[in-house]
């Protein structure tokens, strides 16, 4: 085998730098296209985390636990019964108002009926006056007519004096009656202020016994503690035979087909993006095989460090500046969170595309409608205002008690 001379080698040698030179150029050429039609329009983290509602679980009402009837990865649905409490002590509750119901609506019955009896003790003084002003106008005329013939003999000294005093009798008697038919129409005054402009069903003492009848209701129906919207358990510290207080997290219920993502870009990053722009993320649950598709939904009114429990004091001490980070709200497509299910709190790989310059910065649109809500809640008013009415209804007597 013959040895290249040392002209042949440098050739060879420089070919092969040439090509090289050329492959590298051609990368080069190739990246810069690249990143001159898309890459420079994509912003990317890993700074980006999954988030959604989680909802703390806590009596409205003390009590004792006295079943746990959903534990920690179980899927409930809303309304479903979580946590039920102790009824015994809200059950002596609610009957006692509910007597104290039916004692108010048959007191204040009573009222009426004895507005209704002054009433008609009215209308007989009233009568009676109107009686006794006839009989002392009977003996005014007696007296008229006897008092002329008197001095001329044709009556009797003994006959007139006798129509006087029934003259003042009468008098007497008519004064009596008003007095009566004043008194009546005071007692009646009196019993109207407790009656009127009201009925049995909404005298102020009856909405109040009602009130406290409601109340007691909405208290034992909170001893079963149910789920506001469907997801799935998570953080289960309550215990059977705990007493809890109102207000204490007893678990967390998290709806995972609820979730977005917020992802912490640099403040140097801010200024591409824009509300609406398409995004693409990555979990390490699922690798780079499994990509989500989403949207952005809003940049955050201030970064990280601004809503901190102890935010920064960089007016004191040395300062080294940190670059800050303001949250991304992302948007997933619910299909593909479905199809791949995401857990709160799981880091992401986000790119947005930020080609698009149409979108806002800040978001000026006022929402409509609500965020979240739930209807588990409305029935139980709904009960309540039932039993408030049966009760009343049943102590209300017959029909024409109710006025």
């Amino acid at each position: 085998m013959s040895q290249l001379s040392p002209n042949e080698m440098g050739a060879a040698r420089r070919r092969g730098l040439t090509l090289i030179a050329s492959a590298v150029a051609v990368v080069a050429l190739l990246w810069g296209g690249w990143h001159w039609l898309l890459g420079r329009h994509h912003l990317d983290t890993d700074n980006a985390y999954v988030v959604g509602n989680v909802v703390q679980i806590t009596p409205q009402i003390g009590g004792t636990v006295q079943a746990i009837q959903a534990d920690e990865t179980d899927f409930v649905k809303s309304g479903q019964i979580l946590i039920k409490l102790d009824a015994a002590d809200a059950r002596v509750a609610l009957e006692q108002a509910q007597a104290q119901l039916a004692q108010t609506v048959r007191e204040v019955r009573s009222l009426f009926a004895s507005s209704a009896s002054l009433q008609a003790q009215v209308n007989l003084r009233e009568a009676d006056f109107k009686r006794v002003q006839v009989d002392l106008a009977r003996a005014q005329d007696d007296v008229n007519r006897r008092a002329p013939l008197v001095s001329r003999g044709a009556v009797s000294q003994e006959e007139f004096q006798h129509v006087n005093a029934q003259l003042a009798a009468a008098q007497s008697t008519a004064a009596a009656a008003q007095a009566a038919l004043a008194t009546a129409q005071e007692q009646l005054s009196a019993g109207l202020t407790q009656t009127e402009g009201t009925s049995v069903n909404n005298h102020p003492n009856v909405a109040r016994a009602a009130a406290r009848v409601r109340e007691a209701y909405l208290a034992y129906q909170r001893i079963d503690m149910k789920a506001p919207m469907e997801g799935h358990i998570a953080k289960r510290s309550v215990q059977v035979g705990q007493r809890v207080q109102a207000g204490t997290p007893l678990m967390t219920l998290v709806a995972l087909n609820q979730l977005w993502v917020d992802a912490n870009f640099k403040e140097s990053q801010l200024k591409e993006l824009r509300i609406g722009q398409p995004a693409e993320l990555r979990a390490d649950v699922y690798g780079q095989s499994v990509v989500f598709h989403g949207k952005v939904a809003g940049l955050g009114a201030g970064t990280g460090a601004a809503f901190a429990l102890l935010p920064a004091q960089n007016a004191t001490g040395n300062w080294i500046k940190v670059v800050q980070r303001v949250p991304v709200r992302i948007v997933l497509d619910p299909k593909e969170l479905a199809e791949h299910p995401l857990r709160v709190g799981l880091s992401m790989d986000v790119t947005v595309d930020t080609a698009d310059q149409s979108g806002r910065v800040v978001s000026d649109a006022i929402r409509e409608g609500t965020v979240s809500a739930t209807t588990i809640y409305d029935a139980q008013q709904t009960q309540a205002d039932a039993e408030v009415a049966r009760i009343i209804a049943a102590n209300l007597g017959r029909p024409s008690a109710q006025h």
